[in-house]
């Protein structure tokens, strides 16, 4: 996870640096889940346990950090990581988790004095980490050994936000990921991921 923290630092850096120029900005907690959008034939895991039948990519619970700045014309940028709160099994039994990473252009249309829309759309990738609990040392130790499976991704996305006490929002979300040959490590390119976000505007709202 130390990958996603750094990002998360820099994005707030570039935030921070962009806050003079911008007209508001976000920052945004949320929780939800995926869903697979169909299956393929089976795909071979990329796994510790060798050649593994993986089922599709989808359930669990995803915990999302986000956040945009957002300039003129109510269009900026946006990013965002998921990943799976918790170690999945797959029906081989190796453990694995998805992390989604994605950069955004955000359209922020208004719909009144408390409400508006996040038009998302961008690029990214996926990391899948299948990880290893054996009888090696290190893996005992600090039981994280794992592989890393890594790929391109298109991202589209949108929520309808509610402000309900002062710059302080709720966010229900929709997101749909194509993950270039995701059938590396699932049966399916593409996920759905549903949610909701609370954030917190700083600016105007």
């Amino acid at each position: 996870m130390r990958k996603l923290f750094l990002l998360a630092t820099v994005f707030a850096l570039l935030l921070l640096a962009n806050l003079a120029s911008a007209q508001q900005a976000d920052a945004m907690i949320g929780f939800g889940t995926i869903l697979a959008t169909g299956t393929n034939t089976p795909a071979v895991c990329s796994s510790f346990n060798g050649n593994n039948t993986c089922a599709p990519e989808k359930g669990g619970l995803f915990t999302t950090l986000s956040g945009d700045v957002i300039f003129h014309r109510r269009i900026g940028f946006n990013f965002e990581a998921n990943w799976r709160a918790k170690q999945a099994l797959d029906n081989s039994g190796q453990f694995f988790r998805p992390i989604l990473f994605d950069f955004n252009g955000d359209y922020q249309p208004r719909l009144g004095k408390k409400a508006g829309v996040d038009l998302l759309g961008g690029i990214g990738w996926q990391d899948t980490r299948f990880y290893a609990f054996n009888n090696s040392t290190n893996c005992l130790a600090f039981g994280a050994c794992y592989t890393s499976d890594n790929h391109f991704l298109v991202h589209v996305g949108g929520g309808l936000r509610y402000y309900v006490f002062g710059h302080a929002f709720v966010r229900p979300e929709v997101h749909l990921y194509h993950i270039l040959n995701n059938t590396s490590a699932y049966t399916n390119t593409n996920v759905v991921r549903v949610g909701a976000s609370i954030g917190y505007t700083i600016g105007p709202e």
